[in-house]
């Protein structure tokens, strides 16, 4: 097996050198730099990750902890995050928190304790366990999807954030409907605490006042995030003495749960009961009739959230930023539209929050 010393010995250089170059620990000579790596591609040279690592006290992992990773808006983000990782040099650690707090805090510092460079963390609705140990810690992480309110000041710690719009989304969807002439718009939404959820609702109380109607809390109800979820909040819905004649329901998996209840009710989707969805999924455009939705980045939150960790890793006192990725608003036929050609624009520019 060839040696860190046969590549100095092809590339014509010391062995401080190569180290250098697979280390990224001085700047080399892009000469230099290329006849090592070519010397290491000739040879068949892989380096020692745990002998690096006891050096640099870095193992180039990343910890995620996310929930549902089964969930396909859960899983284009993570494969965003690992093209990311994979493309700068970093491997992947996987864990799945449950949403329970409780659990979060133990993946967290089993990830902790395997050495990771950083984390990138979906929090849950409780959080308050994982940013303290986190903290206390000192563990590089950036927050991802849900965004935590952390204390500022003098040795609070610096967390990155970044996720999508939620609010102005929202309220898009309820004005969509409200032109369509709807004036009982229900909203089926997710687990109370999470910020995506307080935003949601912002934004579909927000899209209620624009279009000039009233908040009736009766046609609001949680749906947890789940399918089972979304299916007994849209049962509840339609037990209404008056139900809504459009819906908004607020994640994918809601969605789901949502059009099971309309079709154990024999109710169909938009003659009975228009809907608009927040999160678009692979097969959206398969439904009859075919799902209008806001589509999140997913795969460029992953990328976002790995840029901002790297970041972090090579500037830890930096000032914390919270990063807002643009939705799009893809128009189909659940809303009660004729079929058309598919339309998506963006619902607002990228924002870098202080």
């Amino acid at each position: 097996m060839p040696t860190m010393v046969d590549v100095a010995r092809s590339a014509g250089v010391s062995v401080a050198t190569v180290s250098h170059v697979l280390n990224d620990t001085r700047p080399v000579l892009p000469g230099t730099r290329q006849a090592v790596l070519d010397a290491v591609e000739e040879l068949g040279y892989t380096p020692n990750t745990l002998a690096r690592s006891l050096v640099t006290s870095r193992t180039r992992s990343i910890g995620l902890a996310v929930s549902a990773i089964s969930n396909p808006y859960f899983t284009e983000i993570l494969q965003g995050v690992e093209a990311s990782a994979l493309e700068h040099g970093y491997s992947l650690l996987i864990a799945d928190p449950h949403d329970d707090p409780g659990h979060e805090r133990k993946v967290v510092q089993l990830l902790h304790e395997r050495r990771v460079d950083g984390m990138i963390v979906a929090p849950s609705a409780e959080p308050g366990d994982l940013v303290a140990y986190l903290g206390r810690h000192r563990v590089p992480a950036v927050f991802l999807d849900r965004v935590v309110e952390v204390p500022e000041g003098d040795g609070a710690p610096r967390f990155d954030q970044v996720c999508a719009e939620g609010a102005e989304p929202t309220a898009l969807l309820v004005g969509h409907l409200a032109g369509l002439g709807h004036r009982r718009i229900g909203l089926v939404a997710g687990r109370p605490g999470l910020s995506t959820t307080r935003e949601r609702i912002t934004g579909y109380r927000h899209g209620l006042a624009a279009a000039g109607l009233p908040f009736d809390d009766r046609l609001l109800v949680h749906g947890d995030s789940e399918a089972d979820g979304g299916e007994r909040a849209t049962a509840a819905l339609l037990s209404r003495a008056v139900p809504p004649t459009a819906l908004v329901t607020a994640n994918n998996a809601m969605t789901i749960g949502a059009l099971r209840a309309l079709r154990d009710r024999g109710l169909s989707v938009p003659g009975d009961l228009a809907l608009c969805c927040f999160d678009d999924f692979a097969w959206a455009d398969l439904f009859t009739p075919r799902l209008t939705a806001v589509a999140q980045p997913s795969r460029d939150l992953g990328a976002q959230a790995v840029r901002l960790l790297l970041e972090r890793l090579a500037a830890p006192d930096r000032p914390a930023r919270t990063v807002r990725l643009p939705c799009a608003f893809v128009h189909r036929t659940s809303c009660g539209c004729p079929e058309q050609t598919e339309q998506a624009h963006v619902t607002a520019p990228e924002r870098n929050l202080p």
